[in-house]
């Protein structure tokens, strides 16, 4: 009790020393070097001070108007501001901007179209593509059928010919387009064509450079 006068007054600095010279090197780090993860850049000011916001304090289950925790009202603004600001960003009719990670929407994404044990064809992590797109350390892995497609060892692009050779052979619920450590432009029309053509759900993963298509 003898420090509570000093809860809301206390900088991070006197808080806690060793918290702030952990965040104080990591931005030194930031400043000093040249990051080549689109993902992973630098933000504004004003999305730090979101951020560090007292939305921190509030619990928002559920969606605007419909929560289950009450005195959300102002949460719901800042949701819908959101949503209507993605939707007219990557011109689509809808938008869940809930997820707090790529990985949480791949995950909400496979139990919204497939079940435990359904096959899904994804990049090969050693290709470039993502843990989650079938890793057997990842959900997607253990829960369900992940056949990988990779790159042509020429010239490290993806194989479409052999992607599709093992589409119609495997007759995959859903493909994943995208990755994490691929570096090359992805030919969605191709992956389209390849879905249509095993009447598979064709999901486009786009978290590591979401801020370059909408950019």
């Amino acid at each position: 009790m003898a420090n509570s006068s000093n809860f809301f007054s206390s900088t991070l600095q006197n808080a806690d020393p060793q918290l702030a010279d952990a965040i104080a090197h990591e931005l030194k780090r930031q400043q000093e070097g040249i990051e080549l993860i689109a993902s992973e850049n630098i933000v504004s000011k004003a999305v730090l001070e979101a951020q560090g916001s007292v939305l921190t304090n509030k619990y928002a289950e559920g969606y605007p108007g419909k929560r289950y925790y009450g005195g959300c009202e102002f949460v719901d603004i800042v949701e819908d501001l959101a949503r209507d600001r993605a939707k007219q960003l990557f011109n689509c009719k809808y938008v869940n901007v809930q997820p707090n990670s790529g990985s949480q929407a791949n995950q909400a994404v496979f139990m919204a179209l497939m079940q435990p044990g359904d096959t899904f064809m994804g990049l090969d992590l050693a290709a470039g593509g993502h843990l989650t797109h079938g890793s057997k350390v990842n959900q997607s892995g253990k829960w369900f059928k992940p056949i990988p497609y990779g790159v042509d060892e020429a010239d490290h692009l993806i194989d479409y010919a052999k992607m599709r050779e093992i589409a119609l052979e495997c007759k995959p619920k859903l493909v994943i387009a995208g990755g994490s450590a691929y570096p090359r432009k992805i030919d969605f029309a191709k992956f389209r064509a390849v879905c249509d053509e095993v009447g598979a759900y064709f999901m486009v993963d786009m978290a590591h450079f979401a801020g370059l298509v909408a950019g």
